[in-house]
C-alpha cells in the first residue's frame, strides 16, 4: 500500500481562482486544551555539562502522553495520520490524506484492530480533512497549544505513521514561523488529483517529516499540539527530498478550520483573502513560465472585477513584490487579509497600468 506523502516541488504552472489566496492566522483558535485532562508531563532534565546545551535527557513521558492521540489512518489510495480532537472520535488530518475517499480505517498504536471512520468534511484550501470514528470509545483527544507562541528555536517533536511505522516519532527544532508555502498536488498519492493550496503561516521545522507523517503531530516539549505536518520540502533539482525541511499547518488555524466543519458540514469563514479571478501562468518568449500571471475570468462582483481587472489583463506585481507566476501570486496573498488594500501593476495591450484592489473573501467550503 502506498503511503500518503507531500513532497514538493517549488512552483506550479497554473492554478484555480479559488486556490489564490491567504490569510493571517485563523482569529480566534488559540486554545489550550481540547479536552484530554491531566498535566502534560515535564521531560527528566539530564547532567548538564558546562558550556553545553542543557537539553533533556528523554522526551518519554511526552510520547507516552501523545501517542494516544495520534491514529494511522488508512484509505483505499495510501495511508497517513490523524490527530484525536475529540471524545466524539472527531480526528483533524490533511485534505491529501482523506483525498477523494469518504470511509477510512484508523488504528492507535497498539490496537489490536483498526476501527472504521467516515469522512465529515474536506477544506482542500488549508489542506485540512475531518473524519470521525465510528466507536470512540478509547480514543483520547488531545492537548492543543496556542502555535501563536510558537517560535524558532523551540524543540519539537513530528509523531505519525512515517512508511506505515505506526508510532514513530522523530525530533528537532522550529526552523522558522509565518512561512507562505505552495504545495501542489502528487499524482498517486492518497490524495490524487486534489488540488495545489498555498498554506499561510506555515511552521518550519527540522524534525523529519517523511511519507505517512502527513496530517499528524508537531508537538512541544510540554506535550501540546502546536501543528499538523503536511509536507516536506523537495530540492528543485532533481525533485529529492530536501533533509531538515518540513512544514506543519499551525494548530490556531487547524482547530478553527476543523471546528467549523464538525459544527456546520464546511467552512463558513476561511478567514483568507481573494483575488477574485481565475488566473494561469503566462509563458515567456522563450516558453517557459515566468511572463506573468494572466486573468482568465474575473468573479461577478469580484475584488479584481470591482477594480477594473478584466480577463487578458497580465498581473506583473501585487505592492512590491513581483508576480512571475501563479505560485509567486498565490504566496503574495497568503501574507494577506481580507479587506486588504493592495496596489496591482497589470499589462493590457502593450502598456502597464496600476490599480487598488480591496482583497475580498476566499468562499467557504
Amino acid at each position: 500500500m502506498r503511503t500518503t506523502q507531500r513532497v514538493r516541488r517549488a512552483g506550479l504552472a497554473t492554478v484555480a481562482a479559488l486556490v489564490i489566496g491567504g490569510s493571517g492566522v485563523a482569529v480566534g483558535a488559540a486554545a489550550a486544551d481540547s479536552g484530554a485532562s491531566g498535566t502534560a508531563p515535564t521531560a527528566t532534565p539530564g547532567p548538564v555539562v558546562p558550556g553545553s546545551y542543557a537539553g533533556p535527557a528523554s522526551y518519554a513521558g511526552v510520547v507516552r502522553q501523545v501517542l494516544p492521540s495520534v491514529v494511522l489512518i488508512r484509505t483505499p489510495d495510501g495511508l497517513g495520520s490523524g490527530v484525536v480532537l475529540d471524545r466524539s472520535g472527531n480526528i483533524v488530518t490533511n485534505a491529501h490524506v482523506a483525498g477523494n475517499a469518504t470511509k477510512f480505517q484508523v488504528q492507535v498504536a497498539g490496537d489490536t484492530a483498526p476501527r472504521t471512520a467516515r469522512l465529515v468534511g474536506t477544506y482542500p484550501p488549508d489542506d485540512l480533512a475531518v473524519i470521525r470514528a465510528d466507536d470512540p470509545s478509547g480514543l483520547q483527544p488531545a492537548t492543543f497549544g496556542d502555535s501563536g507562541q510558537a517560535q524558532a528555536g523551540d524543540v519539537v517533536l513530528a509523531i505519525g505513521n512515517p512508511l506505515g511505522l505506526s508510532g514513530s516519532v522523530t525530533q528537532g527544532i522550529i526552523s522558522a514561523t509565518d512561512r507562505a508555502v505552495t504545495e501542489p498536488a502528487t499524482p498517486g498519492s492518497a490524495g490524487q488529483g486534489w488540488a495545489a493550496a498555498t498554506l499561510p503561516g506555515a511552521i518550519q521545522t527540522s524534525a523529519p517529516i517523511n511519507p505517512g507523517n502527513s496530517g499528524g503531530a508537531l508537538v512541544s516539549t510540554s506535550g501540546q499540539v502546536i501543528g499538523i505536518p503536511t509536507l516536506a520540502a523537495a530540492s528543485p533539482q532533481g525533485g529529492a527530498q530536501a533533509q531538515g525541511i518540513g512544514f506543519a499547518i499551525p494548530s490556531n488555524l487547524a482547530r478553527d478550520i476543523a471546528t467549523q466543519i464538525i459544527d456546520t458540514g464546511h467552512v463558513t469563514n476561511s478567514h483568507r483573502a481573494a483575488l477574485g479571478a481565475e488566473v494561469a501562468t503566462v509563458l515567456g518568449p522563450d516558453g517557459a513560465p515566468g511572463g506573468g500571471v494572466g486573468v482568465v475570468s474575473v468573479t461577478s462582483g469580484g475584488a479584481a472585477g470591482r477594480a477594473g481587472l478584466r480577463p487578458g489583463d497580465v498581473i506583473k506585481s501585487v505592492g512590491q513584490s513581483s508576480t512571475p507566476d501563479t505560485a509567486a501570486l498565490s504566496q503574495v496573498l497568503a501574507a494577506a487579509r481580507p479587506g486588504d488594500k493592495v496596489t496591482v501593476t497589470a499589462g493590457r495591450a502593450g502598456q502597464d497600468r496600476t490599480v487598488q484592489v480591496t482583497l475580498g473573501e476566499l468562499p467557504g467550503s
